[in-house]
């Protein structure tokens, strides 16, 4: 409530050009702040309550709260600054995230160690292999995040719904520890909610978006390195939309030879928005603007929920979550290249006039 009504200055230097714009005024991005506060908060109480009583006879497995506490705060900074200046480049947010996930691997020892596919984990049993995965995951899925964080109530939501999940399956293999991480998260994330959807009234920015992304992949890759029967594929089900959205962005950019960090407005969500969202008819600019941009999301929180159920359904069968997995990727392509042509099927624009 304070950075909605105290915090809008910084916002008024963000260009009404920019492609990624899909709003009215002059909103604050700092929304990440009160996340990061909330879970803060949330860890830290539920690690008393938790810590110090029986819950269905599930102990708290370590104390590595202390050090994600820790890790997630430069994190953090990190996306604020951005959010505040604008003036951190992209290269450089990358290559901090890259220094930032060492830093997890070394702290936590933390670190990806199966794909449970025996020809493949039986070729590559090198450390330094392994580690270079984790490496990756760790960098890329706080700016996967950030990309589809794009209108109210989408990245919020998506990361909810993941954060759950993943709480979900750490009870089952009794895992408080981590569970509380993403209970709070989904706390914090709820009331972020309320402010953000649908009245759009303060965005995460990328400081929300790299909480986000960075608690997710150690949870993730904390879940499957702790508990065997937990499919490495549970979690890149989870979040096979926002990593597989990311790839194929850096792909079609790349064939078009532009440099992967430039914004545009291509992906998926924003195609969502322009071709298959019924236009809005009113008379106020801003309100139009602000009614097409809350029925985008829904339709990406039913696309992420066609992962997310079947990634809970079946969170230890390998083949069954590889199988899904490569279903959404030959479903998403022609999917895409299907409303760049203008040939969308009339049921799914539902009645849009032209």
């Amino acid at each position: 409530m304070l950075l909605v009504r105290h915090a809008t200055d910084h916002a008024r230097s963000y260009g009404h050009g920019q492609p990624q714009r899909f709003h009215w005024g002059d909103v604050p991005r700092l929304g990440g702040l009160g996340v990061a506060l909330g879970w803060f908060a949330g860890v830290g109480g539920l690690g008393v309550v938790w810590g110090h009583a029986e819950l269905s006879n599930i102990p708290m497995r370590s104390n590595d709260s202390a050090w994600v506490t820790m890790l997630l705060l430069p994190l953090v900074a990190l996306g604020l600054a951005e959010d505040l200046t604008q003036r951190v480049r992209p290269t450089a947010r990358l290559l901090i995230t890259v220094a930032w996930a060492l830093l997890v691997v070394s702290v936590m020892d933390l670190r990806i160690n199966r794909l449970d596919l025996s020809w493949f984990d039986s070729q590559f049993t090198s450390v330094v292999w392994w580690t270079f995965i984790t490496v990756a995951a760790l960098t890329g899925l706080p700016h996967a995040l950030n990309i589809i964080d794009g209108y109210n109530g989408l990245a919020g939501m998506v990361s909810l719904l993941i954060a759950l999940a993943l709480a979900h399956v750490a009870f089952q293999v009794g895992d408080r520890e981590i569970a509380m991480w993403l209970v709070a998260m989904a706390a914090a994330n709820a009331g972020f909610l309320a402010w953000n959807y649908p009245r759009g009234l303060i965005f995460a920015g990328d400081g929300g978006a790299y909480l986000w992304g960075g608690l997710i992949a150690i949870a993730s890759i904390a879940l499957v390195q702790r508990h065997a029967v937990v499919s490495p594929w549970f979690p890149m089900l989870l979040l096979i939309y926002p990593v597989w959205e990311t790839v194929f962005s850096i792909y079609r950019k790349v064939a078009r030879g532009v440099s992967p960090g430039v914004a545009d407005a291509l992906h998926f969500h924003q195609l969502i928005y322009r071709r298959i969202v019924r236009e809005v008819f009113h008379d106020d600019q801003a309100r139009r603007m602000l009614m097409r941009n809350n029925r985008t999301s829904p339709y990406l929180w039913g696309f992420t929920l066609l992962t997310v159920i079947p990634a809970v359904m079946f969170w230890g069968n390998t083949p069954v979550l590889i199988g899904f997995c490569a279903l959404f990727v030959v479903s998403y392509v022609p999917l895409y290249l299907m409303i760049v042509r203008f040939k969308v099927p009339r049921w799914i624009r539902r009645g849009r006039k032209h």
